[in-house]
């Protein structure tokens, strides 16, 4: 949908920056080459962005003007909880999740599109004091557990096993929330995603509680 967007908005000081937080990249890049996007597309192994900005789950964006001003803060992009009443042999959606799910993104890609056209006059460009009130800002744990997840990186890469999984056991104990954190340290099926039996029991958990946060965003689901 990204590239569609790009493509339409040519011409309009507009750019897509797609960020694959991934300390795998041999894990992302194929994705990326066989898509092969106008737009940029970068591999953060470090998940810097995700601790600049305090992302916790994929798809998330965070809208930027050409001024460098934050527009609305790290946010769902247009992604819904459809995928948790996937038939899991058959990989079918119910015709009712299926279509709230492709509105939910066609209703995220029509408001970034509204904003890239009319600016600031834009009914989805939150104002400085509302893009600051939906700031959501991290915690001492949190940045904890990002600077722990950074060392076990460190570690796995000098080949130190053992002990690259206790900070990583301490990343998660310290931010549980970060879906982004648990990915990197969870065993990626055969298609190099992590959505093994661990992670349905994971979301099963959740209960009422979602898996993509709601976007504050008119007719968003």
């Amino acid at each position: 949908m990204w590239q569609g967007l790009f493509e339409g908005l040519q011409g309009r000081n507009f750019m897509v920056v797609a960020v694959a937080m991934d300390s795998r990249d041999d894990a992302a890049r194929p994705w990326i080459e066989a898509a092969n996007p106008g737009y940029l597309a970068l591999i953060d192994r470090h998940h810097l962005l995700a601790d600049l900005y305090n992302m916790v789950n994929v798809p998330q964006a965070v809208w930027i003007d050409e001024h460098g001003r934050i527009v609305r803060p790290t946010e769902v992009a247009g992604s819904y909880e459809g995928f948790r009443w996937r038939d899991r042999n058959t990989g079918k959606l119910p015709d009712e999740i299926a279509a709230t799910t492709k509105a939910a993104k066609l209703r995220y890609v029509e408001a970034v599109r509204d904003w890239v056209l009319k600016g600031p006059s834009s009914a989805f460009a939150f104002d400085e004091a509302a893009a600051r009130a939906h700031l959501s800002l991290p915690s001492a744990d949190v940045a904890l557990a990002h600077a722990a997840f950074r060392m076990g990186q460190a570690l796995l890469g000098e080949g130190r096993i053992e002990e690259a999984q206790g900070f990583l056991d301490e990343a998660r104990r310290r931010h549980p929330e970060s879906w982004n954190i648990w990915r990197q340290c969870y065993k990626p099926n055969e298609l190099g995603l992590a959505a093994g039996p661990e992670f349905w029991e994971r979301v099963q958990a959740l209960g009422d509680k979602r898996y993509y946060a709601h976007v504050d965003m008119p007719e968003m689901p």
